[in-house]
């Protein structure tokens, strides 16, 4: 799916990047002693067609940023991008706090750019069309909410992406999964057990 480069990013499953700018990032072990783990490929919820593939873990903001949130996600981020051969694709950002306030605080923090996403995506982009839905709490380790948001534009371009926050102590994990679609497509059981399965599986 093709539109202007920058409404690119942001459309093609992977969400409305609000921000171009990225961090020079290094790979880093994806289970190194400590650290938290990521999800694998056949975590992710199943596509109909095609496998998923999962990119390094790697070290600094994502780039392109994810919608809505990518902002808030500082240098000392960690994430992983994961793709199918079509049109599915999804990330995980974590970000290992000093203390565990500080991680309520931040997972407070993307839970509000969260529930303001689809107004933010429609001011910042006047021919962008957004909505949102909340799809409730995950019960996984200090627990994790779920979010979906719709995007359409004026050129045809309809994509889905479901958004989760969650934390376990002093650690805050977000997953972004997208694809071509709508609200129909957005496979919401699915996606909440891959939540569930990212936050239980940090540590």
């Amino acid at each position: 799916m093709e539109m202007n480069k920058r409404a690119n990013k942001g459309l093609l499953a992977v969400g409305v990047a609000l921000a171009a700018a990225g961090v020079a990032a290094s790979t880093v072990p994806a289970a190194a002693a400590g650290t938290p783990r990521f999800l694998s490929p056949g975590e992710l919820p199943p596509h109909a067609s095609s496998s998923w593939t999962a990119g390094p873990v790697t070290a600094g903001q994502p780039d392109p940023l994810p919608m809505c949130v990518g902002e808030a996600l500082p240098s000392i981020s960690v994430h992983r991008a994961y793709h199918t051969d079509l049109d599915a694709t999804a990330l995980q950002v974590t970000v290992v706090e000093r203390s565990e306030q500080r991680a309520k605080d931040f997972a407070a923090l993307l839970k509000k750019k969260l529930d303001g996403c689809a107004e933010s995506v429609m001011k910042q982009y006047p021919d962008i069309t957004a909505e949102q839905k909340y799809y409730g709490k995950v019960n996984a380790e200090e627990g994790a909410h779920v979010y979906g948001v719709h995007t359409s534009a004026t050129w045809g371009a309809s994509d889905i992406n479901m958004f989760s926050v969650g934390r376990d102590g002093n650690t805050v994990t977000l997953v972004r999964w997208g694809q071509m679609g709508d609200f129909a497509n957005a496979q919401a059981a699915d996606f909440k057990k891959t939540t569930a399965t990212a936050v239980n599986k940090l540590y």
